[in-house]
């Protein structure tokens, strides 16, 4: 009998597995990158295997964000079943949150298949056609096509016999109650009929966890679905035994999805620069962190002016004890100072408040360094306005949220006071908050020692009962600051993504915190000279 030759042993191997196909695909979309194996890439091919032979059409598969779940499921995964598992009249529909994300994929799985790799052991079997071959969509000769689409391009009447979708959420607008509850509709109401035969048809959902209200909520709510879940940190109480018999092979509580690629220094960073919230959601996949995920009494620190003294502030734990906080002296100087605003004239509503704040960043630190808030009129508010520029002259930069009454603040002053940009808000109060609270929680926003200003216990009062505190401008005009000073950024006009990207790299713990966080690319620094 003829010893099978390497190249045939290979062939063979990738035939049978979806996980060796994976390892050997990967030079071809990843060629300067060293491939890193681990047990959790075997599991998720082990049910993708599964639903490509029927006997899983619902699969849920709950994993934390850059531990290659698009590149198994939405590239190697298409392209090993139309070659080496011999299905090329298989049609696929894939969705995520943005229609560039799955594009992107689309294009990779596209080079996988042109690849000489592929088309020397597998270009028999299909060829693509000529006239439908695009990024967003391509067919090939066997009625097999890959159609690239979003969670809100849905509608277009389009389907597959396989149904992938990776990222229903972008986590910015997790807290988003209106953008989350459309997506989880769209997700019941149009994703099914979108299946070409409903009987034969499966349809799997890729994800981190961005709320209990999440598409992934709405799944173990209603049931159905078969639960692949992979948290970062193993947790035993959670551990669920598949229908093909899988069970998570870690025994220790605590030990690590991934070692080899996130070890303890890189989980510790990211609990930092993340909070509690954030990655009890994304990377344990328990959107509820224990304890809580509100903003916590516990987490904000106090400054005092350079020179005096204070008492300690005494701060209730979580567990009953009490906890003295020391006062910081306030910096001398700030790496950047601005304000920020949030309007709504009594003329609207008698009871709503006009809040303006003055930040300053130091380094890491964000400190509150002035408040003004009363219920105005409109002459009024011009009146506070000039007020706290003529009082905190190095506030250059004025940040004013483009709602309410913001528009007519901004057409008044704009000609009279310098600095003045427009803040088009990014999903609602919650969302917004929900954003910046990482920065709280790890001990890098500062606010006056209550003995200085008597608007402190109130402003602390609103920010640790927000979203059930009786008002939220104050909430409002502090989250807009923090995102402003979230990060430093070297000029105005390039996307704050590529700045990370090319000063940390695409792989750094830097970039993968703003993935988690923010999106690609999303957010663009206004050019300010162009609204002073």
């Amino acid at each position: 009998m003829a010893i099978p030759s390497k190249e045939s042993f290979k062939k063979r191997m990738a035939e049978a597995s979806l996980s060796e196909y994976s390892k050997q695909a990967w030079k071809v979309v990843e060629p300067a990158t060293k491939y890193i194996h681990n047990w959790h890439i075997d599991a998720i091919a082990e049910h993708l295997t599964a639903v490509t032979d029927g006997q899983i059409k619902r699969l849920l598969v709950n994993i934390p964000p850059r531990c290659e779940k698009s590149l198994n499921g939405s590239v190697f995964w298409p392209t090993w079943v139309w070659g080496p598992k011999g299905k090329p009249y298989i049609r696929w529909l894939f969705i995520s949150y943005a229609e560039s994300l799955s594009i992107r994929d689309s294009v990779k799985c596209r080079n996988v298949i042109n690849s000489a790799w592929y088309q020397r052991n597998w270009g028999d079997i299909y060829k693509l056609a000529g006239d439908q071959n695009e990024k967003r969509k391509f067919k090939n000769d066997k009625t097999g096509e890959r159609i690239a689409s979003s969670i809100d391009g849905t509608n277009t009447g389009e389907g597959g016999d396989i149904i992938v979708i990776d990222d229903p959420h972008n986590v910015r607008d997790g807290e988003s109650e209106a953008i989350r509850e459309s997506t989880v509709i769209t997700f019941k109401e149009v994703i099914p009929s979108r299946l070409n035969d409903p009987k034969t048809g499966a349809i799997v959902v890729f994800m981190q966890r961005v709320h209990d209200g999440d598409v992934s909520g709405e799944i173990l709510k209603e049931g159905g679905y078969t639960e692949l879940c992979l948290p970062m940190e193993y947790e035993p109480k959670r551990m669920i035994t598949t229908p093909i018999g899988f069970n998570d092979p870690r025994t220790v509580e605590g030990e690590l999805l991934w070692p080899d690629r996130f070890g303890p220094e890189e989980i510790e960073g990211l609990k930092k620069s993340l909070g509690s919230y954030a990655y009890a959601g994304q990377y344990q996949q328990r959107p509820t962190p224990r304890g809580g995920g509100k903003v916590k009494r516990h987490w904000w620190k106090y400054w005092k002016p350079k020179g005096r003294e204070f008492p300690p502030v005494l701060v209730k734990m979580p567990d009953g004890s009490f906890l003295e906080v020391y006062a910081v002296d306030l910096p001398d100087t700030f790496n950047e100072k601005i304000q920020s605003w949030d309007m709504n004239f009594k003329e609207t509503n008698e009871s709503a408040f006009v809040v303006g704040q003055v930040w300053g960043q130091q380094t890491a630190n964000r400190f509150l360094i002035d408040q003004t808030r009363e219920v105005l009129d409109f002459p009024k508010t011009l009146i506070r306005f000039d007020e706290l520029t003529t009082k905190h002259p190095d506030a250059t930069s004025k940040y004013v949220e483009d709602k309410a009454n913001g528009p007519a603040v901004i057409s008044t002053l704009r000609n009279k006071i310098s600095g003045i940009i427009p803040v088009e808000p990014e999903g609602d109060k919650v969302a917004r908050m929900a954003a910046v609270s990482y920065l709280i929680e790890a001990g890098n926003v500062f606010v006056p020692h209550p003995a200085l200003y008597p608007w402190v216990e109130e402003f602390l009062a609103e920010l640790t009962a927000f979203p059930k505190s009786a008002y939220k401008d104050q909430t409002d005009t502090c989250s807009q600051a923090l995102r402003k000073l979230a990060f430093d950024y070297p000029t105005p006009v390039e996307t704050d993504y590529d700045r990370i990207v090319a000063k940390f790299g695409e792989d750094s713990p830097e970039a993968m915190i703003y993935r988690v966080k923010f999106g690609t690319g999303k957010a663009r620094k206004v050019d300010v000279t162009s609204v002073m």
